[in-house]
């Protein structure tokens, strides 16, 4: 792995248009040798995209507003401060439960970005 320091401020990094969410890369594969990847997550209230699984654990971190994480056959109310972390495999979906709400993501795998961008070119 190719170690350097990457630095993300506030109100950078690439963006995509996801069916339910505006995703922001802050720490893309490309930092990390490919091992996992941080995105900000700043949703609406919607309905909830369907539920569906990976082939790579993932984490949310809550920081503002209200999620409900499905994962598996159990709902989880997240708030601010609140983290969930959901095992590869797992069904999995999320619904915003007040206006809107912004939270970290953080993926175990360099792939996420790539379904990320390949939802938003479906999207234009």
């Amino acid at each position: 792995m190719n170690e350097s320091v990457h630095l993300s401020t506030a109100g950078t990094g690439a963006e995509y248009a996801a069916p339910d969410a505006i995703v922001t890369v802050k720490v893309g594969s490309e930092h990390t040798g490919a091992q996992y990847e941080v995105f900000e997550i700043d949703a609406p209230r919607a309905p909830a995209a369907p539920p569906h699984s990976e082939s790579w654990s993932k984490a949310f971190y809550v920081l503002t507003g209200r999620i409900l994480v499905q994962a598996g056959d159990q709902g989880y109310d997240l708030g601010p401060g609140s983290s969930i972390s959901i095992p590869a495999g797992t069904l999995n979906t999320f619904s915003v439960l007040t206006p809107s709400a912004k939270f970290l993501a953080i993926s175990q795998s360099g792939r996420m970005s790539a379904l990320f961008a390949e939802l938003a070119e479906m999207q234009s």
